[in-house]
């Protein structure tokens, strides 16, 4: 039995279907808008919630996560394919599709390598400010990429700002009758999220304008419609017309596309199955997401990724387990095989108008005035990181906010926070900054370092250590590290450390460490460092450490 469903309980079989049955209602109009960010046919929308969504509840280990299309992905694919220039392969063309279906196998081979690999660490190395940002640029070039077809006007050619000025100076153009559908379609979402939140708006807004555009024959007053729509069960086999030269050239948008499904796809699996006290297997899910891209390229689709909006819905349906997914799959299925031409009729705008919202979705903006409120550096990378998106590229958002992330990393494992460490009159220990001018007790200085040494912050932390020592108040005798966040030191900052040693016995100080644990002893008596200090030198409290300099006699 999968692992989702194991120690399944009967009485969660009613609540699972309809939590299902909800689901579609919501995912199906969702992924038939991500299309037109991917720049695929409708229809493969419908196609990222059938096998792709199967296999995943088959071979993953979240009990919620629900995988299909999404809009951050689809993005990110079509920018990427957009920017390869091959002759032919242009948005809505059999060869878009059959490189878009490639993409989505790569994706999935490089998912298999990442779990081969237990490289499911990868997705932490995105951090929270810079996802807030990347989702935040990828909401706002989404939203303005749908305004043309929402006043049914041509799309401007360009940059963004670029596009953003076309549209803004052909307002005189605009097409009464299709800006109609779209803002009826924003209002009738919205509508239902306010106040009917139980009743997916956005499938409300598709059967109802859908209906009104048939009655009034609206494609003869200038509304742009889907027109026909290929239903059918989806087509399985290799993407056609490829060639193993086209996989080197895709192989950039399947390395972005598979950085940004680890880390949203692990976030989304972990805040689950943390509130409801489940046990988070990334590396498990790792093997359910390759399943699933693999199903998207050999079932005529696109990249698909964890999607938290949808796992939302489902966690507020009170669906239990992978079975409301399957239901799901189950009806879009039955919808893909027997009522695509029920879609003939229903305006481009209406499609726009669900694809504006969900992009507007995308704007963290509560996460951005936290960021402003609480750390204002973070606050300036989720900006960058953010407008780097939406005016330059998604491809090269992404690699901004790995490296930024990765900066940030760097920046905090070579600026941390170091202390002096004194003792007050109930005996509890205090951190001062480590400044020149403090110490911990007369003679006595306990200094306190919150990273690991390593070569790139060796010599600073040694700065620090001696500027303190140099300025202490009074004449230094004992010199102790504390090693509380210290559990491994590189060979360079082994090398440091000794030459420290060496400069506390050239000022007649004694080095001791305090709260070392036993792999960092371990490291230290490989490289000769524990010899120069000293086993009697070893304190495995602070506490410990100020009775012994007491007892050695500390100056009065």
């Amino acid at each position: 039995m999968p692992e989702p469903l194991r120690g399944y309980q009967r009485a969660w079989l009613a609540r699972d279907i309809i939590a299902g049955l909800t689901l579609s209602a919501v995912a199906i109009p969702e992924v038939m808008g991500y299309t037109s960010i991917a720049g695929t046919p409708i229809v493969t929308g419908l196609y990222t919630v059938i096998f792709p969504t199967m296999l995943f509840a088959l071979l993953g280990s979240s009990r919620l996560l629900v995988v299909g299309a999404d809009s951050a992905t689809a993005a990110v694919l079509a920018a990427g394919l957009t920017g390869l220039g091959i002759a032919g392969v242009t948005p809505g063309s059999p060869e878009w599709l059959s490189m878009a279906s490639l993409t989505a196998l790569v994706c999935g081979a490089l998912l298999i390598v990442a779990r081969l690999l237990r490289l499911g660490f990868i997705g932490d190395f995105l951090s929270a400010s810079v996802l807030i940002g990347f989702l935040t640029g990828v909401g706002i070039q989404v939203l303005s990429g749908q305004i043309p077809d929402l006043l049914g006007i041509p799309k401007g050619k360009g940059n963004w700002f670029e596009q953003q000025w076309h549209w803004i100076s052909s307002l005189s153009s605009i097409e009464l009758s299709t800006f109609a559908f779209g803002l009826s379609t924003i209002v009738i979402i919205q509508i239902f999220k306010r106040f009917i939140p139980v009743v997916p708006g956005a499938i409300v807004a598709v059967v109802l304008l859908t209906a009104i555009s048939a009655l009034t024959d609206a494609d003869t007053h200038g509304v742009a419609v889907v027109g026909d729509v290929q239903g059918g069960f989806p087509p399985i086999g290799l993407p056609s017309g490829i060639s193993w030269s086209d996989v080197g050239k895709v192989i950039p948008t399947a390395v972005s596309c598979f950085v940004l499904i680890i880390a949203q796809s692990a976030a989304t699996s972990r805040s689950f199955a943390f509130k409801h006290g489940d046990s988070v297997d990334i590396n498990r899910d790792i093997v359910g997401l390759s399943g699933a891209s693999i199903a998207a390229g050999l079932s005529g689709t696109f990249v698909v990724n964890g999607s938290p909006t949808k796992t939302q819905i489902l966690d507020e349906q009170k669906g239990r387990t992978q079975l409301a997914n399957l239901t799901m799959a189950a009806v879009v299925l039955l919808f893909t095989l027997f009522f695509t031409g029920l879609l003939a009729d229903m305006p481009n705008a209406v499609l726009a108008g669900i694809v504006f919202l969900i992009g507007v979705s995308l704007i963290d903006i509560p996460g951005l005035q936290q960021l402003w409120r609480r750390r204002r550096d973070e606050f300036i990378v989720a900006v960058i990181t953010a407008v780097t998106v939406f005016a330059v590229g998604v491809e090269q958002g992404i690699i901004l906010a790995v490296v930024l992330s990765l900066l940030d990393l760097v920046r905090r494992q070579y600026t941390p926070g170091d202390y002096v460490i004194g003792q007050d009159q109930a005996g509890e220990p205090t951190y001062v900054p480590a400044l020149p001018g403090a110490q911990s007790l007369p003679g006595l200085v306990i200094f306190r370092y919150d990273a690991e040494l390593f070569y790139a912050n060796a010599n600073r932390f040694a700065d620090h250590f001696e500027s303190v020592i140099s300025a202490a108040p009074d004449p230094v005798r004992w010199v102790a590290l504390d090693c509380g966040a210290i559990d491994d030191i590189d060979y360079s900052a082994g090398v440091t450390l000794s030459n420290l040693i060496n400069y506390s016995k050239a000022h007649n100080a004694r080095f001791v460490l305090v709260r070392p644990d036993t792999q960092l002893l371990s490291t230290l008596r490989a490289y000769g460092t524990l010899d120069a200090i000293g086993e009697d030198s070893i304190f495995p409290t602070l506490e410990d450490l100020f009775t012994a300099y007491r007892t050695a006699g500390s100056p009065r």
